[in-house]
């Protein structure tokens, strides 16, 4: 039997990336998982191949960034699955033009939007839920950028995440007395598709040396399993060839 038997997963941003690796990590521990994003054909991919290993995968497509259609989600999942045990609150982006000299308001917007708005959201949606039914555990992917100011990332994505790890922390103070507990997760440069939003692409020795989707899906089952007396506020994982690291000795990258 699965580690995850009878639970119930929420997944954003489950199209590509951290959150496809985590939907199909999930389901073949046993979670019925229901996958978010914004482009169903996609969900319907990983649907499909969590499907053809004998895993349960529910497709609900939304744009995070509406409230509406997070609520809708979240009534769904209550109505049709009766409860909610994980979450994992991943959907993110970035965008190419994010220094200061080159940022409009409308990509001010969207980095707010749909990195923290959106995770704002969908954890304030299924809180009545979690409440209801005596506990839950979330997990929120922030990043590095998280808790270090550099300019890669940029100034919108920077702020962004500074501001999902506040909340997540927020979370624990506010409902630990509920048995809901909350993980900020922030891992360092992950193979992704955000990277080729990058002004300046990498190349596969780069991509290969980087955190993988899958090393993310390891640790957020691992955060997901932890017993219910147990709390991880925070964590961080990166890639050992770091390059901020390398950066910092003097050498090329």
């Amino acid at each position: 039997m699965g580690r995850l038997q009878g639970r119930i997963a929420w997944i954003t941003g489950a199209g590509s990336g951290i959150g496809e690796a985590a939907a199909e990590r999930f389901a073949a521990e046993g979670a019925a998982v229901v996958i978010t994003g914004r482009r169903r054909e996609r969900l319907e991919q990983v649907a499909a191949r969590i499907g053809a290993r004998g895993g349960t995968a529910h497709v609900q497509p939304a744009d995070l960034m509406r409230a509406d259609q997070v609520r809708a989600v979240a009534g769904w999942i209550g109505e049709t699955l009766g409860r909610l045990d994980i979450l994992v609150n991943n959907a993110g982006l970035n965008i190419t033009e994010r220094d200061w000299k080159r940022l409009s308001p409308a990509g001010i917007d969207e980095l707010i939007g749909g990195n923290l708005t959106s995770a704002f959201y969908v954890a304030q949606a299924v809180l009545p839920m979690m409440r209801a039914q005596g506990g839950g555990v979330m997990i929120h992917t922030a990043s590095m950028a998280g808790r270090n100011v550099s300019p890669m990332s940029g100034p919108g994505y920077t702020a962004a995440k500074h501001g999902v790890v506040a909340m997540s922390h927020s979370i624990n103070m506010e409902e630990c007395t509920n048995n809901i507990r909350s993980t900020a997760f922030c891992p360092g440069e992950v193979n992704t598709e955000i990277l080729r939003k990058r002004p300046n692409p990498l190349g596969q020795e780069d991509l290969d040396r980087m955190l993988q989707p899958a090393d993310c899906a390891d640790l957020l089952l691992y955060i997901a399993t932890l017993p219910p007396q147990v709390t991880m506020n925070e964590v961080w994982l990166t890639p050992t060839w770091n390059r901020g690291y390398v950066a910092a000795q003097g050498r090329k990258l």
